[in-house]
């Protein structure tokens, strides 16, 4: 951590410390639930702040001779600060989320002014009318369930690699958010965005075009309990059966890299990351639909993504190949999990990633999961270990071993 964003975490910590020093003890947030909120003396803006971090342990083997080529490593995972509240009027919610850890400030490019990137999410949210609300600033974008699905509440250690091959991660831009009712249960919610398309903290330039997404989902059986169809493991245990299912439409108009508003830009000319680039750029397009059910302490959750481009190979002005391509293809994850105790879950996962080998000459990819997580608090405080295999049809295969720690104030 460079020494202007250490002292600026020390000096925000400080102050809001200054702010509650007088709070009564009675009056302080349970655990999990912030480290304090704050309202105004006017009651016209809330806020309330929180931290959390991960550490997590991993060791890695090749698995095709024996237990080959030991690997291990030791990291704090995420670490961040979160504020949440309102200003004005609770019609007008916002919420801004730091990450601290070097993975969370990682991929800073000329295109980011050279700078960490702690800024993770930066958004106001006006419910306008009736059940209206408009969303304005960095976040998350309405793409693949298990990427809005915040990393604090995950049912294993990580995300898939359907996550890591297709996610449309953060952006900014604009997205409007509604949702009604077919009948009494039957719960409908809808997202239209309009992004930059270049993802989180771009500072100079917008190469190409905008990033277009819509995203509808279905509830049959009502709404979750606790916004449970965006937290892994059914912790509350839900007395119906609930059941969730989203389609949803990603369109990056003249896309400058090699996974969307992700991956890395793909430049041609020979020219690299300063004033003077230049792009190769081409429409991508990826479709996601997916499902979350949960009923008395059982969970299922599923996902396919598929991947297009117009043209994915990269090309320069002269017409030769650059070398970068689109990553096309498509990927499918399939979790579930069962709570044997309102503590204890047993819970598995299957991905296949099959890239469009002719154009990224890479094979098919297969990964079996199994993980067991003892939440003490919930996803506030856990533990969780998994062991995954991973079929690689063009390169060595591979055996993972995780073990994290997770707690949130």
């Amino acid at each position: 951590m460079k020494l202007k964003t250490l002292r600026l975490v020390v000096s925000l910590i400080c102050v809001f410390t200054l702010v509650n020093t007088n709070a009564q003890k009675a009056n302080a947030p349970k655990f999990g639930k912030g480290l304090f909120n704050l309202v105004g003396k006017d009651s016209t803006w809330s806020m309330k702040i929180g931290m959390r971090f991960q550490t997590l342990t991993t060791f890695g083997w090749d698995a095709d001779n024996g237990l080959s080529n030991p690997t291990s490593n030791m990291l704090i995972r995420r670490s961040r600060l979160k504020f949440d509240g309102w200003a004005f009027s609770p019609k007008l919610k916002y919420k801004l989320e730091l990450g601290l850890s070097n993975r969370d400030k990682s991929g800073a490019s000329y295109f980011t002014h050279d700078a960490p990137r702690q800024i993770l999410d930066a958004v106001l949210k006006w419910n306008f009318s009736g059940k209206w609300v408009l969303w304005l600033g960095q976040t998350k974008l309405p793409g693949n369930r298990e990427r809005v699905v915040s990393s604090g509440d995950l049912q294993l250690v990580d995300r898939s690699l359907l996550n890591s091959r297709f996610n449309i991660d953060r952006d900014i831009g604009v997205q409007l958010r509604h949702k009604f009712n077919l009948s009494d249960n039957f719960l409908v919610k809808h997202i239209y965005s309009i992004a930059q398309g270049e993802g989180r903290n771009v500072t100079r330039g917008n190469v190409g075009g905008y990033q277009y997404t819509a995203r509808v989902e279905f509830f049959p059986f009502g709404d979750f309990a606790g916004k449970g169809d965006y937290k892994g493991a059914d912790l509350k245990f839900e007395s119906t059966p609930k059941l969730s299912l989203a389609f949803n439409y990603d369109f990056n108009n003249n896309a400058a890299k090699t996974r969307s508003n992700m991956g890395s830009y793909m430049f041609i000319n020979g020219t690299s990351a300063d004033s003077s680039a230049e792009f190769y750029t081409t429409d991508v397009s990826t479709l996601f639909i997916d499902a979350m059910y949960k009923h008395k302490g059982f969970s299922f959750m599923g996902e396919y993504a598929k991947r297009n481009a117009s043209d994915p190979f990269a090309k320069n002005s002269d017409g030769t190949l650059t070398g970068d391509v689109i990553n096309v293809g498509n990927g499918l994850n399939l979790q579930t999990g069962y709570l044997l105790s309102k503590t204890l879950e047993v819970s598995a996962r299957y991905t296949n990633i099959s890239l469009d080998k002719s154009i990224t000459g890479k094979g098919a990819e297969n990964q079996y999961t199994l993980g067991l997580s003892k939440y003490i608090v919930g996803h506030k405080l856990k533990v969780q270990t998994d062991l995954s295999y991973t079929d690689i049809g063009f390169k060595t295969n591979q055996l993972l071993y995780r073990l994290q720690v997770d707690i949130h104030f």
